[in-house]
C-alpha cells in the first residue's frame, strides 16, 4: 500500500482514508480541519484517549454512542459526573468500557473548567508554524513532536490524564493544528487562523 491511493470516486486520498467508507468520510470532512471550541476539542481529546490501544475505526463507529453517553461532551456537565455516572458508563455497551479512561474523561472535564483561558486557547497555543509543503509520505511524520510533548506536559501539569505526547500529536493531526495530509491528497484545508 502506498501512502496515497486513488479511490473508486477518482479522488486521491491518504491511504488510510481509503480503507473503509467510514474512514473516507472522516478523512474528507474532518481529519486535519482546524477545530476550535472547548467542548469540541474536549470531545476529540477524550476520543483520542479512548482510542489508545484500539483502532480509531472502533472509536469512530462508537462516536454517536460516546456523544450520547457523555452528554455531547459538554464540559460543565461531564465535570459534575459522580459515581452513579461512572457506573452508568461502565454498563454502556455502546462505548469503550474502560474504568481508567472513563475516570480520565471526567477528571479532564474538571481540569478544563479550571483553565482561565479555556481548553481551545491552551491547546492551540502548541500548534507549530504551518509547513510550507505537505509531507511526501507518512514516513516523514513522527508520532511525537516537541510541540506534542510540550502540550502533554502542560496538560498533565494542569491535572489532565491520558494525554501523553503520542495522544497529543494525534489530537493535533485530527484537529488541524498540523496538516499531515500527504502531497497529492484531494483534501483542501482552510487556514488554521
Amino acid at each position: 500500500m502506498t501512502d496515497l491511493v486513488i479511490g473508486a470516486d477518482g479522488l486521491a486520498r491518504c491511504a488510510w482514508g481509503s480503507s473503509t467508507p467510514d474512514y473516507a468520510i472522516y478523512h474528507d470532512t474532518e481529519w486535519g480541519r482546524p477545530l476550535r471550541g472547548d467542548d469540541a476539542l474536549y470531545e476529540r481529546m477524550t476520543l483520542e484517549a479512548f482510542q489508545s490501544g484500539l483502532s480509531w475505526l472502533t472509536i469512530l463507529r462508537k462516536r454517536p454512542a460516546f456523544r450520547l453517553a457523555f452528554d455531547e461532551f459538554h464540559i460543565p456537565t461531564v465535570a459534575r459526573y459522580d459515581d452513579a455516572d461512572v457506573t452508568r458508563l461502565l454498563a454502556d455497551a455502546g462505548i469503550v468500557r474502560n474504568r481508567a479512561k472513563i475516570d480520565a474523561a471526567i477528571a479532564n472535564a474538571r481540569a478544563a473548567l479550571e483553565l482561565p483561558e479555556g481548553l481551545s486557547t491552551l491547546l492551540w497555543s502548541f500548534a507549530p508554524e504551518p509547513r510550507l509543503t505537505r509531507p511526501a509520505s507518512f514516513a516523514e511524520l513522527a508520532p511525537i513532536t516537541p510541540e506534542s510533548t510540550a502540550m502533554a506536559k502542560a496538560l498533565k501539569k494542569r491535572g489532565f490524564r491520558f494525554v501523553g505526547p503520542t495522544t497529543a500529536y494525534a489530537l493535533m493531526q485530527a484537529t488541524g493544528m498540523v496538516d499531515d495530509h500527504i502531497v497529492g491528497c484531494h483534501v483542501t484545508l482552510p487556514p488554521a487562523a
